[in-house]
This record gives C-alpha cells, sequence and structure tokens, in this order.
C-alpha cells in the first residue's frame, strides 16, 4: 500500500525534526564521546527500565505511526547480557533468533539462555541448530537436512511455535511474503515452509566491522529506517524488521550507539515495537 501525498507531507515534517534532534544531540556529545559512553554504561547497569514505550494492542497501526521489529541473531553469544541491559533500560521488546547449539555451547551460554527464554521483553525463534556450520552453500544443497536442523532446534530450545530465520541468508516464507536472496537456497526455504515454519527475513541491517563492532552510528541508522519508510522499502507497509547481533555488542562503543539508536526512536514517539510474532499475517496457517 503506497502512503499518500498527505502521509508523505506529515512524515517530511518528522523527518526534518529528528535531523534537528540528531545534530542537537552531536553538538552536545561528540565533543567527549568517552564520557558520554562511560555515562552510557552507568545508566545500562541500573533498573528498573527508565523509559516508557507507546504501546498498540490492535492490528490496526494508527497513520502516524511505524512499527519496528528489533531482531537478534546468533545467541546467546557474546554481547547477550549487554543486550537484556539495553532492552530493559528501555523498555523495550524485541525478538532474538538464537541458534539451538549456541544454548549449551558453555556455562555462560546456558545461563543466558535461560535468561532470555524467561525475559518478558525478550521473544525467542528458531535460527537452526548449528546455523550451517558457516557453510551455507554446502547448507542448502540438502533441503531436507535443513529442515531436520530446524526441528533439531525446536526442541532443543523448546520453542512452542514455528517462527524461523534462515542462517546466512535474507529468506522470507510468508503466505504474503515470498522472497529469497540467493536462488540456491529457494528449495530449501520452501520446504521449511511446508512444513509449517514462518520465514522472516530482515528490512535492515546494522552490519559490523572488520573488529567485529557495530559499524558507523547511530545517525545514519537512523536515516536509513526514514529512508526505507519514505521509499515504500520495507516488505510491509509500515513495519521494519532490523537485524544486528548481540555478539557485536561487547565495545563500550557498540552498547552505546545501539542505546542511543533506540532511545532516538523512542522519544521520536513516532514509532512503537513489537515482538516479531506480532508482524502482520505472520499467525495465518500457511498455504
Amino acid at each position: 500500500m503506497k502512503k499518500t501525498f498527505a502521509e508523505k507531507s506529515v512524515y517530511k515534517t518528522f523527518l526534518r525534526m529528528i535531523t534537528v534532534v540528531t545534530v542537537t544531540s552531536a553538538l552536545f556529545t561528540g565533543c567527549n564521546p568517552k564520557n558520554e559512553v562511560r555515562e552510557t554504561e552507568k545508566i545500562l547497569s541500573k533498573l528498573p527500565p527508565t523509559a516508557k514505550v507507546p504501546r498498540i494492542d490492535d492490528e490496526n497501526v494508527p497513520t502516524d505511526k511505524r512499527v519496528i521489529y528489533l531482531t537478534f541473531d546468533d545467541g546467546p553469544n557474546r554481547g547477550t547480557e549487554n543486550l537484556l541491559k539495553i532492552l530493559h533500560k528501555r523498555n523495550v521488546a524485541a525478538t532474538a533468533f538464537l541458534v539451538g547449539k549456541h544454548a549449551s555451547d558453555s556455562k555462560r551460554q546456558k545461563e543466558d539462555f535461560e535468561k532470555m527464554r524467561t525475559d518478558g521483553l525478550l521473544e525467542i525463534a528458531n535460527h537452526s541448530f548449528a546455523h550451517a556450520h558457516n557453510k551455507y552453500s554446502d547448507y542448502y544443497k540438502n533441503p531436507e537436512a535443513v529442515v531436520r536442523d530446524f526441528d533439531i532446534a525446536k526442541d532443543s530450545l523448546k520453542l512452542p511455535g514455528k517462527i524461523a530465520r534462515t542462517p546466512g541468508r535474507n529468506i522470507w516464507r510468508l503466505n504474503n511474503i515470498n522472497v529469497t536472496d540467493i536462488k540456491s537456497s529457494s528449495e530449501a526455504a520452501d520446504r521449511l515452509k511446508t512444513a509449517g515454519y514462518k520465514v522472516i527475513g530482515w528490512d535492515l541491517e546494522w552490519k559490523p566491522n572488520n573488529k567485529m563492532q557495530l559499524k558507523g552510528n547511530h545517525q545514519e541508522m537512523l536515516k536509513k529506517v526514514d529512508s526505507i519508510f519514505f521509499n515504500d522499502l520495507e516488505k510491509t507497509s509500515r513495519h521494519l524488521v532490523f537485524l544486528t547481533h548481540d555478539q557485536y555488542l561487547t565495545d563500550a562503543d557498540s552498547i552505546n550507539e545501539l542505546d542511543l539508536f533506540i532511545e532516538k526512536l523512542q522519544k521520536s514517539n513516532r514509532f512503537v515495537f513489537r515482538k516479531i510474532s506480532a508482524y502482520p499475517k505472520i499467525n495465518e496457517i500457511l498455504n
């Protein structure tokens, strides 16, 4: 569904407001980033949450709102504890696509998995059991083995549903969305759908640099969010699935940037956050 001219006019005004807020923030914080990082770390250690999130319980999103689904892949992993602290500081809902094997690889990962599993702000979903052993081309050559791998992860993580994300691929398989980034993975994706899996990709990814830290800054990511919504690039109008990985949240700068990104989105009062199980039509029985 395309946005009307009136909607876009309102949104352009909103974009200008975001720009002013961003520039003002940079003026106040850019001169002394180390102090800001230290302050953020102090705040993250404090509970309960300090922010209130607008809540929308029905499926109809008001025309002045956009929905963001924060998703984090590959956990439990390095940075999982920091991720949970950010979510609680901001009181924001999110989804973690977990690797089954990671939930039992070490004592720390087992403990983090239990925290994630029982955290009310976090929803957990299936990201395979072995993450293809990072050999993606070989993995998708055997569609039946892919389905088995997801079934094993579902059982080991004790997941109640079949919401899934494929390792190393941005693939969508819902009744109304069928997208495959690399065609050689299509058969495996189709088999997952036939097996009842609702496969969710993403609209925007915050990637790492060569040091496995979040690349760039929150201002750049805010501009990307604005651009996707304004140009109708999201898979479902007014709904954006955001991806990053909790293993990138191990350094103070990355923690601070993700926290600021969420904070700016919240303060704009134009966005609401939902778990991925609330994504439109995701709960339909697959054809």
